[in-house]
């Protein structure tokens, strides 16, 4: 029995040594493997530098601290001491309130808007045409249909594997105006996308290159221009484009140097309405200097009295909630003294936004 017992042991013994055995020959493979990966990553590392633009990174980086700095202070710059500012904010203006104070859509309009076409009612617009070519004759889905394209390029006609799309246009659709698509970022896009910045647009069936400018999806007569493209909820792109009345799919792509491309967003489109008013705000700020009650001496908000004068009617905010109206400057360096509607804090910030409307940047040609 102590025979039987002494040979089981040993046994037991070499079966685990031998599954310790496979069990580090396992390890030292995927070592091996993780070791070969690792290499094939670094092994072209001399010419890892070949391709690389310092110009586009330079760019990148100046793109992403300034998208940082909108996100931590949106909107604000400080007032510059080298122009005065009624001359650098001349085309701006001050309002009540961005949601109920009216803003004429015929105003000031661009040369631009000379090439496009609007049409008054759209929906009401799109909503008839579309009925009255449900109602004409259509070829039933399933008919074999001949069709004869005249002046088709020889590159075309002699390739064996291009294909030829074929479609129809709604009346009203081959002219240009002010496309506006609803968008939401792409779960997989994390760059960032400055506005106004050169993108490939798909609309329906139609593609091309276009220079968006961004703005919240609000339902608001005035909607604020976003600065870079948002990463997170929806927004609105607008740019120039042909009218498109029914109901198509949006999608943004950006191009890259070497030719592909790297897809942003995604949505639907909104409407072609050139009177959507797309504003740019600015918020010059200034910090209290003395308080007594509920009036305060502000400076570094203005830098000479004539700017004083010009922005008096504007009312002005702050951080933390207050409302208040300039009464008078004192001396010449820019201090002004406000009357807020209740005490403020020493440590609050002093608020003036200015609003100015934006237009999209005339660019479209056929992708």
């Amino acid at each position: 029995q102590r025979y039987q017992r002494r040979v089981r042991k040993a046994v037991v013994s070499t079966q685990s040594t031998g599954e310790d055995e496979e069990e580090d020959e396992g390890s030292e493979e995927s070592e091996e493997e993780l070791e070969e990966e690792e290499s094939d990553c670094y092994k072209d590392s001399d010419n890892y530098d070949v391709n690389f633009d310092a110009e586009e990174e330079a760019e990148q980086l100046r793109k992403f601290r300034e998208a940082c700095e909108d996100e931590e202070f949106p909107d604000e710059m400080d007032t510059p001491t080298d122009i005065a500012a009624r001359v650098r904010f001349q085309k701006y203006r001050g309002l009540k309130s961005f949601r109920t104070s009216a803003w004429d859509p015929q105003e000031n309009l661009p040369r631009d808007y000379s090439r496009i076409s609007q049409i008054r009612n759209f929906n009401n617009v799109r909503k008839s045409l579309l009925r009255q070519c449900s109602t004409e004759k259509t070829v039933p889905p399933g008919t074999h249909v001949d069709i004869h394209i005249a002046e088709v390029p020889l590159a075309i006609s002699s390739s064996t594997s291009s294909s030829i799309t074929v479609f129809s246009l709604l009346p009203h659709e081959q002219r240009l105006s002010v496309q506006h698509v609803a968008q939401a970022r792409h779960p997989l896009s994390t760059g960032v996308v400055k506005c106004k910045e050169q993108l490939l647009a798909q609309v329906g069936f139609r593609r091309y290159i276009v220079r968006p400018v961004f703005s919240q999806h609000t339902k608001s007569n005035k909607h604020k221009m976003e600065r870079f493209m948002p990463l997170g909820g929806n927004f609105v792109a607008s740019f120039y484009a042909p009218i498109t009345l029914t109901n198509s799919p949006a999608v943004l792509f950006k191009v890259e140097g070497d030719g592909s491309v790297t897809l942003l967003s995604t949505g639907t489109l909104l409407s072609c309405d050139p009177d959507r008013v797309v504003c740019k705000r600015v918020v010059l700020s200034g910090h209290p200097y003395k308080i007594q009650k509920r009036a305060a001496v502000v400076r570094y908000l203005f830098h000479n009295r004539e700017d004083i004068a010009y922005f008096k009617p504007v009312q002005v905010r702050t951080k933390h909630g207050r409302r208040g109206h300039i009464k008078e400057a004192l001396g010449t360096h820019g201090h002004c003294k406000i009357t807020f509607d209740k005490p403020i804090q020493q440590s609050d910030t002093v608020l003036l936004p200015l609003y100015k409307r934006v237009f999209p940047k005339w660019h479209f040609e056929y992708f």
